[in-house]
């Protein structure tokens, strides 16, 4: 179909996030309890997809880097809940198995948690993985202004930032911010008469 990016969703209480949390992942097995064998599934999962996935084409992984959960601490006296230093352990070993980017989202996993929602509150998370784990990170969540996306660009805070609401509001956001940020871009050729 064309697709040039293929994106492991990991994150938002979704199954391989499930995986990764002390807060849902009970499990006694191979796939609980330690850190090695929470993170298993997603390493194996996003090995898998860049393996069946053109080696030219970029993989994604978008991972919610913290629950924001106070939670108890799970066997062996890991965090009890996924947070951010794990989520740096995981970006550093998917980028071993092939992933090109992380997209640094979070929560999701349980109506608990105590999110701090505001614009930009997701971008330190994308600013540390992106430092610590040396891969390149996408920013996420509240960033529908221009500048401040630019900011986050610019400054070395992540190396992309992705938008969904923003361009559900409003399709031709890219056109508008490209505008505002007196960028030349290349229009499509049916609205470029409206581009005055």
């Amino acid at each position: 179909v064309g697709f040039k990016v293929a994106e492991v969703h990991a994150a938002h209480g979704y199954l391989l996030h499930q995986f990764l949390s002390h807060a849902s992942n009970h499990r006694t097995d191979d796939y609980g309890g330690s850190f090695d064998n929470r993170v298993r599934l997603v390493l194996r999962v996003t090995e898998s997809v860049r393996a069946a996935w053109p080696r030219e084409l970029p993989v994604f992984v978008r991972l919610s880097c913290t629950d924001w959960l106070d939670a108890p601490a799970g066997p062996g006296g890991e965090p009890g809940a996924w947070d951010l230093p794990q989520s740096v352990e995981l970006a550093r070993r998917l980028k071993g198995v092939g992933a090109d980017l992380i997209d640094c989202s979070s929560g999701g996993n349980t109506p608990h948690a105590k999110i701090p929602v505001g614009p930009g509150y997701q971008v330190p998370l994308a600013a540390t993985i992106r430092r610590e784990a040396g891969i390149p990170t996408a920013a996420v969540g509240m960033i529908v202004d221009p500048a401040q996306a630019e900011q986050t660009v610019s400054s070395g805070q992540a190396d992309a930032v992705l938008l969904a609401r923003a361009l559900l509001r409003d399709p031709n956001w890219p056109l508008h911010a490209a505008a505002a940020l007196r960028a030349e871009v290349r229009w499509p050729p049916q609205y470029e008469r409206t581009k005055a």
